[in-house]
């Protein structure tokens, strides 16, 4: 079985966390393929997806949103698990707290016609450069701090958890 490892991505940081687990998924045994959502063509060929996005105002980006309604909900009878990168670890105190229960919100959103078989929010990597000038202001008022957040063991540990649900160590 191939697995689709599939992403969207506006400064990297999601393409990277996909490339990781598929990494993972690859030590394990899984014949895992990671791609650009954009790049993707028919998912028949596909056994099982990990699909994730960027999140920007609550929201997956266009493309990843998109994805979900139109070409997994062809594929409801194969193992969906969800990923979204935002930016909860970069926030201190209520922020933080609000931020990371910010995964309901995005499952609202996207309103995927068939089950999944998880969810996880990671945190990503936060730059200046990422925001707008407001977008920094309001950052650095609610206690952001910049810089890269991602927790590589909460990704391992996932993409093996992953792995044993598809039947590999």
């Amino acid at each position: 079985m191939i697995v689709l490892v599939g992403y969207a991505t506006e400064h990297g940081s999601t393409r990277e966390i996909a490339q990781r687990i598929g990494s993972g998924l690859r030590a394990a045994g899984v014949d895992a393929h990671v791609r650009s959502l954009t790049d993707v063509g028919d998912v028949r060929g596909y056994g099982a997806f990990v699909v994730g996005s960027a999140v920007h105002d609550r929201s997956w980006l266009d493309t990843g949103r998109e994805f979900v309604r139109r070409d997994l909900a062809r594929t409801r009878s194969r193992p969906v698990w969800l990923f979204s990168v935002g930016m909860p670890d970069a926030l201190r105190g209520p922020w933080r707290r609000l931020a990371a229960t910010e995964a309901s919100a995005i499952e609202a959103d996207l309103a995927a016609p068939f089950p999944v078989r998880g969810h996880r929010l990671f945190s990503g990597v936060v730059g200046p450069e990422h925001l707008s000038r407001a977008g920094r202001l309001v950052f650095r008022l609610m206690g952001g701090r910049y810089g890269d957040h991602r927790d590589e063991g909460a990704i391992d540990a996932w993409a093996a958890s992953i792995a044993e649900e598809l039947g590999h160590r």
